[in-house]
């Protein structure tokens, strides 16, 4: 109980620096003072502070000092106290701050008349995503089982995964895949076992041509609708001249489609149930799943 006291006693401003240093040493695999230094803006004389005050009143045996990598590494006997160490909750912080300093997650505020829906977190272990991680960080090829509606049963596939993509609804990593000779995207919650870490890829991020590909996709009002409902929907969506211009990927423009309910294929009988329609469509279809 009194390690749990003196935890909770922290200063606020200390907490966020010591959950910090777990994140980044438990889910990157390397600390050092530059983590500190740059996403706090303190000397390296206090982020070195930080860490051994971290390790000697708090964390004894969290973690060990790698000559080597010239960094802290977890030790095999890893427990955080600052953090929630589940891979949802790392997932959650990199989506909460993706335009944000890569690995804090700012204070929590609870508003009592404020409500956000929250989905069920696919499952994902922790075990799986700190390999994907490591193979994103240093461009390693990884053997994973993967299932999909065509290998029900799990299928063996060797991937050069590159980036970690939310979609709004799920995970997925970005990556080459030497079976089908080409760029996919594997959803995270349909990994099975554990992957293996194997050698360097030749495949990496600036070799994704569709990633490298940016698209403009032009969101505007149906034409149909009235111009009073017009208006509704253009101030709805921020939309600048009568048109919302969403910046992404090539490979993402699928997902850009799904997050603002739009299918491609199909536009609805009433305006007033389509509501929205992408006015550069024709260019988009490269990027579209046929």
């Amino acid at each position: 109980m009194k390690r749990q006291q003196s935890i909770e006693q922290v200063r606020w401003d200390l907490a966020l620096r010591y959950r910090l240093i777990e994140t980044v040493a438990w889910w990157e695999g390397r600390l050092t003072t530059n983590h500190l230094i740059q996403s706090f803006g303190i000397s390296r004389q206090q982020a070195s502070k930080d860490i051994n005050t971290y390790i000697t009143e708090h964390a004894q045996n969290n973690l060990e000092y790698d000559k080597y990598l010239k960094g802290y590494v977890p030790s095999k006997n890893f427990k955080p106290l600052f953090i929630d160490d589940s891979a949802s909750a790392y997932l959650h912080l990199l989506n909460q701050n993706h335009e944000r300093a890569p690995h804090i997650e700012g204070l929590a505020l609870a508003y009592a008349h404020t409500e956000v829906l929250h989905v069920p977190d696919r499952s994902l272990k922790a075990e799986i995503l700190r390999p994907l991680l490591k193979a994103c960080r240093e461009g390693l090829r990884l053997e994973i089982e993967y299932v999909s509606f065509n290998t029900p049963d799990s299928d063996i596939r060797l991937i050069a995964p590159h980036t970690l993509v939310y979609t709004g609804m799920r995970w997925h990593v970005r990556a080459y895949c030497e079976k089908n000779r080409a760029y996919r995207d594997f959803v995270l919650s349909r990994l099975r076992g554990l992957p293996d870490l194997l050698d360097k890829s030749d495949y990496g991020r600036d070799e994704d041509e569709a990633w490298n590909s940016p698209v403009e996709v032009i969101i505007e009002a149906d034409a149909r609708l009235k111009p009073g409902q017009k208006n509704i929907i253009e101030n709805d969506y921020g939309m600048i001249n009568g048109q919302l211009v969403v910046n992404t990927h090539g490979a993402l423009v699928q997902y850009v489609l799904q997050r603002y309910q739009i299918d491609p294929n199909m536009v609805q009988a009433k305006a007033t149930a389509q509501q929205i329609v992408v006015a550069n469509l024709d260019e988009l279809f490269p990027w579209l799943y046929k």
